[in-house]
């Protein structure tokens, strides 16, 4: 996935800081086998207009863990994790105002797959 970014050395240590995430020679982001490009662009701006128009989504195996890291980072919440039954969700959000949405879904929807 390629981000753009008015700014994106701040873009790049965000998702790399707050997702663990591995980077290669070329300054790309490997966030558990999803490549993450974050380029510099002149023709977006600091902030996006429309947020929910695109979503990076992260599957995540503890849904609590992730979000108390996220929490040391001082991340902006949209929505907290909350139960939605069918897993716990919830919404972030990128320095370039992106929503960014954690997953964790229950086994028994994996089961029914």
């Amino acid at each position: 996935m390629l981000l753009g970014s008015a700014d994106p050395d701040r873009l790049k240590a965000w998702y790399r800081d707050g997702f663990h995430a591995e980077v290669d020679g070329y300054g790309n982001l490997n966030l558990g086998g999803f490549g993450l490009v974050i380029e510099p662009r002149d023709d977006v701006a600091v902030k996006t207009a429309e947020p929910g128009r695109c979503i990076v989504n992260f599957a995540v195996d503890d849904i609590e863990a992730t979000a108390a890291h996220l929490r040391t980072l001082e991340v902006e919440w949209l929505v907290h994790p909350e139960d939605r039954g069918i897993g716990w969700f919830a919404t972030l959000i990128d320095p370039d105002g992106n929503y960014v949405q954690l997953i964790q879904m229950r086994p028994e929807y994996y089961a029914n797959l």
